[in-house]
């Protein structure tokens, strides 16, 4: 059986952990913007690390239920009702048939994820199901489209529903603005005051942010390399162009470019920006490679824990 959209919201797309070994042909990785609230999800519901969920961005997400199931819901908490009933995130809940379940404004955060026992059914293109609409690749038709009113979003039936909430502590703290960064092999290239600029100095998210990069206001940071080869993109990748404003690359980013980098935010550092609204302010902490590993170590050792 399945969801039916009642109400499409901002933008609402199908994702799963992303669209991986097509980078060379200039396919993007896709996937979820917040990793941690993702995986969470489907550890909830006992289900696949890699099964469907939906990420909904800012809300205004309305969903009809067509038949019995449990769900999950984690990430931003956008106001999610369930029969007008008011339902925080990191928890489960049991669904009947006719249940209508919304999601309305932020009340903290940005994008909040559904999913549901055993994911939702969808046919992979290149191995996933990952949505990346400028690509017109994933998602529910295979072609990159948002969900629009009227879709089925098809599940399995079930009938046994656990009652279960995350970890306080395994929850991801939101209000800390500090995103750490792995510093890069072009870091030397930027001069010590403008290193000390960039990690002393606070941003503002733009309006013109998106799934495929964060574009901040803030103080300009400049380097003497007029440009680089084009080169390979990873995640997180924080690139300085000629204005000095930064730009942090995320999951639909392009899979090559030009620009000097200053370094990568790491994955559970990207989950947390991409929480932040236009307008919020956040500010940039230098952390080691090990620093980085023993973080994610810790986030899939509470994860496995749970399983």
């Amino acid at each position: 059986m399945a969801f039916k959209v009642i109400k499409p919201g901002l933008l609402a797309l199908v994702q799963d952990l992303g669209r991986h070994g097509h980078q060379s042909i200039g396919l993007t990785t896709g996937g979820p913007m917040d990793e941690v609230a993702f995986r969470w999800g489907n550890a909830l519901l006992d289900n696949d690390p890699n099964s469907a969920q939906i990420e909904i961005t800012f809300g205004m997400f309305t969903l009809e239920a067509q038949a019995n199931t449990s769900i999950a819901v984690t990430g931003a908490d956008l106001g999610a009702t369930l029969n007008d009933k008011s339902i925080p995130p990191w928890q489960t809940y049991a669904i009947k048939k006719g249940d209508i379940l919304a999601f309305h404004q932020p009340v903290w955060g940005l994008r909040a994820y559904l999913a549901v026992k055993g994911g939702f059914l969808c046919e992979p293109t290149l191995g996933s199901v990952a949505t990346v609409m400028r690509e017109k690749i994933g998602g529910l038709t295979s072609k990159g489209d948002k969900l629009k009113k009227g879709d089925s979003l098809s599940y399995h039936t079930s009938h046994d529903h656990q009652q279960r909430a995350v970890p306080r502590l395994a929850i991801p703290n939101y209000g800390n603005k500090e995103i750490p960064v792995i510093l890069g092999y072009q870091y030397q290239s930027f001069s010590s005051l403008e290193r000390a600029n960039f990690f002393s100095s606070d941003y503002t998210v733009s309006s013109n942010s998106d799934r495929m990069g964060y574009r901040l206001e803030g103080k300009a940071v400049h380097t003497e390399l007029k440009g680089i080869i084009s080169e390979g993109i990873a995640y997180g990748a924080i690139q300085i162009p000629k204005d000095g404003q930064p730009i942090v690359l995320l999951r639909d980013r392009q899979t090559i470019g030009g620009y000097p980098k200053m370094g990568c935010v790491t994955r559970v550092g990207g989950g947390i920006l991409a929480q932040q609204k236009p307008g919020d302010i956040i500010q940039f902490t230098p952390i080691t490679v090990d620093q980085a590993e023993q973080e994610r170590h810790l986030q899939m050792a509470r994860l496995a824990q749970w399983r």
